[in-house]
């Protein structure tokens, strides 16, 4: 297609419970990257975990074609393994880390990678897609058709991730791409959000919100269902 037109609001927020905004989040349209970051809960300086990421996603010299766009997303987020584990080290922690998610949009294509439970949905023709799925204890039981993934949230072992950017030796990360229709609506959010907006919600309240309202309407969702995590939430149209 043409060069489409991009639109796209985003927010963040602390939530009902914690002190610590521990999300990050990255919307550059000059770069045509939009990002989800949510440092671990539970271990050290989450907070700085996920400025880390976003830190070097905003990096991102502006004008790459989009083979060289694509390989610098996944190679700021291996930067960001790198320094998050020095940053661990000199803080003298077992455990520092961030799930990630991040949306690239270039010649009438998309492509995701992303690391942990943060997501990215697709909205075409009102219906709704998870195109990631999430790195958690409870993702087997989803793909071995035992529960949904909206059962999944309720899950004991929900919080439970198997990967993040800082964890582990080598960073293990997923990556999806496909075409963009002139139409289609991206979401990416913190598990903040999906804990309080399954699939039926999402269906029901993205598609038909305007861009300028429809991550208030999320955050909103969210707050009310009790936001005991930070919220963070992307909506990108292509128009």
């Amino acid at each position: 297609m043409n060069r489409p037109v991009i639109r796209y609001s985003a927010t963040t927020h602390v939530g009902r419970v914690r002190k610590v905004n521990e999300d990050a989040i990255l919307a550059t349209p000059e770069t045509r990257v939009w990002a989800v970051a949510d440092g671990m809960g539970g271990h050290a300086a989450g907070d700085v975990a996920s400025r880390i990421v976003i830190d070097q996603l905003a990096m991102l010299p502006e004008g790459l074609a989009p083979g060289e766009l694509m390989q610098s997303v996944r190679e700021a987020l291996h930067r960001a393994h790198a320094q998050i584990r020095d940053e661990a080290r000199s803080r003298h922690v077992d455990t520092m880390g961030a799930t990630v998610v991040t949306l690239v949009l270039a010649d009438g294509h998309f492509v995701a990678f992303w690391a942990g439970d943060s997501r990215l949905y697709r909205f075409r023709h009102g219906e709704v897609e998870m195109l990631t799925t999430d790195h958690s204890a409870v993702a087997d039981l989803v793909t071995a058709g035992e529960i949904s993934w909206d059962e999944a949230e309720l899950h004991p072992l929900s919080n439970m991730v198997t990967r993040a950017v800082g964890v582990g030796e080598v960073l293990e990360l997923d990556k999806i791409r496909g075409e963009v229709q002139r139409g289609d609506r991206f979401l990416l959010c913190s598990d903040g959000l999906s804990k309080y907006a399954g699939f039926d919600a999402l269906r029901r309240l993205v598609p038909r919100a305007p861009i300028e309202t429809v991550t208030d309407t999320l955050l909103n969702r969210a707050l009310e269902g009790g936001a005991s995590d930070n919220v963070s939430i992307i909506v990108v149209d292509v128009m």
